[in-house]
């Protein structure tokens, strides 16, 4: 453990202690618990229901720390000297028909650690509740608004959460996402935290719980190390929705809305156009629409860049996922 790292761990314990002789037995930092001193956004978008955290600190995999998520329920910062339990404990509360303040409420009553804590609930009906205890280190402290709240400590000035918060409401009518994102950045461009940057994550959930939880959560990315870790988030973001016009063009193409897919597959090839991904699956729907000389003269291209997605194409008709003559495949792997 560097010298950096002791000094908060012991400013901890030191902290804990002037909370009370009884808080030392209660409450211990350890060198492996997260010291997520961070900044942080909890928002959620009024017309789509979606929910969302998005965080960066200088440490490393804050994902794993500050963000919890529930489609249907709410989501959880806790950070500063972070207290993991608060996430689900927080959503549990909100299941049981707690108010974010109530949830608040319940979780600080019997922490004696409360005061180096920093906390943020919000529920799906848009009510948030956060708490920045009076012994976070500084700068810190929040904003609250409509459907949002910002949240920060140890940062290098005091105008780091004023200006999340003003980007995320000068950003309305963008995705949710997209908005978080820019929160983040404006965060940055104040300073960011003062000891500088490492990991970042944006979690996005479905406002409604579906029958199908395992798709509720749409978005998750983490930078878990990364000398500019937001750079990088705003890159992964960029990849998904990509990805999500390289889905909805082979939507198209099952319905035969050939026209819709080449516009999809167009999308995403023009925000990545070197992407042989992309490339390659776009051909193939080609081919299985018909259109194979298009799709050949696509191929080509990936082929000349990495021949091995020739030899990947000559097993997709075994397992059906690509369905040609015997002559068609021939110009396909030409």
């Amino acid at each position: 453990m560097n010298k950096f790292r002791r000094t908060l761990v012991a400013m901890g314990v030191a902290v804990i202690a002037s909370l009370g002789t009884t808080t030392v037995k209660a409450q211990v930092f350890k060198a492996e618990e997260p010291l997520a001193h961070t900044y942080s956004i909890v928002a959620r978008d009024p017309k789509t229901g979606e929910m969302a955290v998005g965080v960066q600190s200088h440490w490393f995999s804050v994902g794993t720390a500050v963000p919890w998520v529930e489609a249907g329920v709410g989501v959880v910062a806790t950070q500063s000297f972070t207290n993991k339990s608060f996430g689900l404990r927080g959503l549990a509360l909100l299941k049981e028909g707690k108010t974010p303040e109530e949830a608040l409420a319940i979780l600080l009553a019997d922490d004696e650690a409360r005061e180096v804590r920093q906390v943020s609930i919000l529920d799906a009906q848009g009510r948030v509740a956060t708490h920045t205890g009076d012994k976070c280190i500084r700068y810190a402290g929040h904003i609250t608004g409509k459907n949002f709240s910002v949240q920060a400590n140890m940062m290098l000035t005091d105008k780091v959460w004023p200006a999340m918060a003003k980007a995320f409401e000068r950003s309305e009518g963008q995705p949710l996402a997209e908005r978080v994102l820019l929160a983040m950045q404006a965060a940055e461009r104040e300073g960011g935290d003062i000891r500088g940057k490492q990991s970042a994550a944006l979690v996005v959930v479905k406002g409604q719980k579906s029958d199908q939880p395992w798709d509720d959560k749409t978005i998750d990315l983490r930078v878990d190390d990364h000398d500019q870790p937001l750079v990088e988030l705003a890159r992964l973001l960029k990849v998904y929705r990509a990805y999500e016009h390289m889905n909805a063009g082979d939507l198209a193409i099952e319905k035969g809305q050939m026209q819709k897919a080449m516009e999809e597959y167009g999308k995403a090839e023009a925000m990545f156009p070197n992407n042989l991904e992309m490339k390659y699956w776009h051909a193939i729907g080609l081919a299985n629409s018909g259109q194979v000389e298009e799709a050949a003269k696509i191929l080509r291209d990936v082929y000349k860049k990495d021949p091995n997605w020739r030899e990947l194409t000559t097993r997709l008709p075994e397992v059906g996922l690509l369905d040609v003559s015997k002559q068609q495949m021939e110009k396909l792997l030409k």
